[in-house]
């Protein structure tokens, strides 16, 4: 697959211009630079993730939600809530949070191509919250009614 991933650029590169400098362009920036790319965003959500940010859940370590980070990294760097409940499929509950990768994988689960998906549950994301005021950001959240 690696292989695969470096050689393909470089051969669409080759095709599209039909020259090996167009191959060697594929090579480098659909091929090397993207895996750097990809890596880098990775490396990050492990390192800036853990330092600066918001902490609107409660965890046992300074997981944190970095918003700039969000487009680059699909979703990934919502990472509060993935230290709170790790197997959720989704980072992004709040209104407001992109997640391209929940996204990927609620199509992948219609096409039946994954299974015993685990999404969040609103009333279960909203007592992980560290201010309760916040409950009403929760995608989907509804306070419960209270009989007197």
């Amino acid at each position: 697959i690696l292989t695969a991933s470096i050689l393909l650029p470089a051969l669409l590169g080759g095709l599209i211009t039909w020259s090996w400098m167009g191959a060697l362009a594929g090579l480098f920036w659909g091929g090397l630079i993207r895996i750097a790319l990809v890596h880098h965003v990775t490396w990050s959500i492990n390192s800036i993730c853990h330092v600066f940010g918001s902490r609107p859940f409660n965890n046992r370590d300074l997981s944190s939600n970095v918003a700039w980070l969000a487009i680059p990294s699909f979703g990934e760097s919502w990472h509060s809530l993935h230290h709170a409940d790790p197997t959720l499929a989704r980072h992004g509950v709040l209104k407001g949070q992109l997640d391209m990768s929940a996204r990927a994988i609620a199509i992948m689960e219609s096409m039946k191509l994954v299974t015993d998906v685990r999404w969040p549950k609103p009333a279960r994301i909203a007592k992980k919250l560290k201010d309760p005021a916040m409950r009403r950001r929760v995608r989907g959240y509804v306070e419960p009614s209270s009989t007197d």
